[in-house]
């Protein structure tokens, strides 16, 4: 062996003994149950590609302590039966915590089992107080509730002399999650509901609830559906003579309610719980866009449910950090605890010992004719 190659090996075999924790260090495995198929798929397809770019980012960097994060995600078709099925699977292949479930049926079927099982739970993609309260050590919520998403939107409503404000919702805890929302920020004003309808799950059976709810002469209609759903009403609505406004809340999808709808997306309004993702309006939503685009070029398709993705990926990497070299589950506990108006660019979350809903944040856009979003 010449001096050049000497130097070579033993320099090799000297930073295989200087880092063998890099080398050998399991994955942080993050399980995820979420839609990949049926009419909700592109909420959990849209919020996982979100995740994955912050975690490939991390990952290229070294990981946390020398340790990559993996996502492992199963479908549960937003059926929570599925849901359950999954997260036990998931609890029994040792998962380091739950990450990114997808719905309000899906989540109160999962949350139980991941406390039972004492496994984090951290940003499902749903703004129910069913999850939030009473409170829960094990769950941490990134996003602003659907009492804070409808009564922003109630307010805005009223503020310009709606008081005729109908309800057509989703028939299981989601819906009815978002129609408390509504019911209780119009007792406030001395006002209820000018007509409700419903829809099943999985469905886009609408006709009963578009005869019931424009029998009542509604000024506006607020939605609290899935995407599908949500639009098979409006295009039914309108066919009827329906001219008023549609509010939907965040959990619609914006992106593939405006897909779906095409040019008839044109005026209805939609509250989101995060940041703008279409322009550099943040630097969270620049990092996003600069993420996307170096990752998928000019094919990346940015959306507010990916973003969502994006930042609770963030979320949880930043309570993980702190979580320390030897993160345990209740060392990801008191990390994320200790993020105190954590800035993350421009979007805020503070978690405590006591709080563990990160934000309020509600902002309302409008939808265009040419599938746009406008702030």
């Amino acid at each position: 062996m010449n001096r050049r190659d000497a130097i070579v090996h033993f320099t090799a075999v000297g930073a295989s003994m200087a880092f063998p924790a890099l080398a050998q260090a399991r994955p942080i495995v993050l399980g995820q149950s979420a839609a990949f198929s049926g009419p909700a798929s592109a909420l959990g397809e849209q919020f996982k590609r979100g995740a994955l770019l912050y975690f490939d980012q991390v990952n290229a960097r070294g990981g946390v302590g020398g340790r990559r994060i993996e996502l492992q995600s199963l479908d549960d078709g937003y059926e929570p039966d599925r849901c359950a099925e999954n997260t036990k699977k998931l609890i029994d292949a040792d998962v380091f915590a739950l990450f990114g479930y997808i719905g309000t049926p899906t989540s109160l079927a999962a949350l139980p089992l991941a406390t039972a099982a004492r496994v984090p739970f951290v940003a499902p993609f749903t703004g129910a107080e069913a999850l939030r309260a009473p409170f829960n050590r094990h769950a941490f919520h990134v996003r602003a509730s659907y009492f804070d998403e409808t009564g922003e939107i109630v307010k805005q409503l009223t503020a310009v002399g709606m008081k005729r404000i109908a309800v057509f919702y989703q028939n299981d805890s989601y819906g009815k999650a978002g129609l408390d929302g509504v019911t209780r920020a119009l007792k406030r004003l001395d006002l209820e509901p000018a007509g409700l309808g419903t829809v099943e799950r999985n469905t886009v059976d609408v006709n009963a609830a578009v005869k019931s709810i424009l029998a009542e002469k509604p000024d506006a209609i607020v939605q609290i559906s899935a995407y599908k759903s949500c639009a098979a009403f409006i295009r039914a609505a309108r066919k009827a003579g329906f001219g008023g406004t549609f509010y939907n809340v965040s959990f619609v999808g914006t992106k593939a309610l405006a897909d779906e709808l095409g040019a008839e997306a044109r005026g209805v309004v939609v509250s989101q719980v995060m940041p703008y993702p279409h322009a550099s309006v943040t630097p969270v939503s620049g990092e996003y866009l600069a993420a996307g685009k170096a990752a998928a070029g000019d094919k990346f398709d940015a959306n507010y449910s990916s973003i969502e993705g994006y930042v609770g990926a963030k979320t949880i990497v930043e309570g993980l950090r702190r979580a320390g070299s030897n993160a345990t589950r209740d060392g990801l506990i008191a990390g994320l605890e200790s993020l105190r108006e954590l800035n993350l660019g421009g979007f805020f979350v503070d978690f405590s010992g006591q709080k563990h809903t990160g934000s309020k944040f509600v902002d309302l856009t409008i939808l265009t004719a040419d599938g746009k979003v406008r702030r």
